[in-house]
């Protein structure tokens, strides 16, 4: 008989047996959105993210429309001043209220900046020779140096529209250049579409957000834009390339292609977020310290447009390429014919689940019927259980014939 202290013995052994054993390893979210455990259809709602894009697209070009934009001096001409001095906190406001004090027409909007600790930089709308000697007048006063030592650069109204013109050529043909070499690497136009489609939608948000916001279009506003087109562009390749994967073999398996397609956004979706969230933090330290650091100047300009273009080219690689995609592709010949016979297939699988399940059903209320059949027979003596004959009625008969019975004590013998 075992004793308590063997008893013991064996528990403590049991549980070092367990500790031994590993421990089974934790699943991640990424882990089962990429094995297909949990997802989401993203495209089966696109109706709603194109809903969602359709308002912030509105509101963009309406933004644009009523306020413009404010042009900067390289794009609208104008004077740009620049004078040495010792740069401290009160330089610029110091600056602003010296050149704002001269109350020359049409000078709502003077830029004050400084350019490191040992310049500061003024930027104005055109001005009259008269003008251009009132506002260096008024910047020496303010820094305390002479008004030879401010210099002054004058932009034509004429050059500032050429660079205009030349930005949007550029950008023109780096859609066009986009749209080729997406095609040529996955061999599909559809997905140049697309991807197009959301780099535009992407352009448009962030520059209705300048003019929502009045932030002044600068030159760093330009490469902001570009870099962000480019961000957003490699977060949809980056989804492309999986739905590429996914449906390499499409037309011999038992998805439709916005099934693969959806598989392979919920594949990346960790990615994909992880990517911007670790982007956008240091570029939100920039917009903050561009906006409420400095309070003016490339800093501000260049983080706004990396801002807002790297959250809205996350949402569109997602939520608009990839749904664009598929719907584009589901018109084609052969992905209609692979779906309607996925269909066909499906309904066939469901009228034999069907039919099975009625079977089994009729099998198992036969089953008990003969069994009551047979249990009445016992009692009555009756042959109802006759396999094929027996019926509710027969049934009914049967235990009317055992109620009328007279108890065994009673019988006549």
């Amino acid at each position: 008989m075992a004793t308590e202290k063997d008893t013991t013995v064996i528990a403590d052994e049991r549980e070092d047996a367990n500790a031994e054993l590993p421990k089974p390893a934790k699943v991640t979210l990424a882990h089962r959105l990429y094995t297909g455990q949990i997802s989401y259809d993203f495209v089966a709602h696109r109706r709603r993210w194109y809903i969602i894009s359709a308002i912030a697209l509105v509101a963009s070009l309406l933004a644009v429309l009523l306020n413009g934009l404010n042009m900067g001096i390289e794009f609208r001409g104008g004077v740009d001043f620049q004078a040495p001095v010792q740069v401290s906190a009160q330089t610029v406001p110091e600056v602003r209220d010296a050149v704002a004090s001269l109350g020359l027409a049409g000078q709502d909007d003077i830029t004050v900046t400084t350019m490191g600790d040992n310049k500061v930089r003024v930027q104005t709308k055109p001005l009259t020779p008269d003008e251009v000697v009132q506002v260096k007048k008024a910047i020496s006063g303010a820094i305390g140096i002479q008004p030879d030592d401010v210099t002054y650069t004058q932009i034509g109204a004429s050059w500032g529209q050429q660079i205009t013109t030349k930005a949007l050529i550029a950008l023109a043909v780096f859609l066009t250049l986009v749209m080729l070499l997406i095609w040529i690497y996955f061999r599909d136009f559809k997905m140049s579409i697309a991807a197009i489609i959301a780099l535009v939608h992407d352009l448009v948000i962030t520059v209705g957000v300048y003019a929502l916001i009045g932030f002044t279009v600068t030159p760093a506003t330009m490469i902001g834009v570009l870099t962000i087109l480019g961000y957003s562009l490699y977060d949809t390749v980056v989804v492309f390339d999986k739905i590429r994967e996914n449906t390499k073999d499409i037309l011999s398996s038992d998805r439709t292609y916005s099934q693969a397609a959806n598989a392979a956004v919920n594949q990346v979706l960790v990615r994909s977020l992880n990517t911007t969230i670790i982007g956008v933090l240091p570029v939100a330290a920039l917009l903050f310290t561009g906006w409420f650091v400095l309070g003016t100047g490339p800093l501000k300009d260049l983080g706004l447009a990396l801002f807002v273009g790297m959250i809205a080219g996350a949402y569109s690689s997602i939520f608009i390429a990839t749904p664009l995609l598929a719907q584009l592709r589901e018109r084609d010949a052969d992905m209609t014919e692979h779906r309607e016979h996925l269909e066909r297939k499906r309904a066939r699988a469901e009228v034999r689940a069907s039919a099975q399940s009625k079977t089994k059903a009729g099998s198992s209320g036969a089953a008990a019927t003969k069994k009551v059949a047979l249990e009445l027979d016992a009692t009555t003596g009756t042959d109802v259980a006759t396999p094929g004959l027996v019926d509710a009625k027969t049934v009914e008969q049967a235990a009317r014939q055992q109620r009328a019975r007279q108890p065994r004590s009673k019988r006549k013998h």
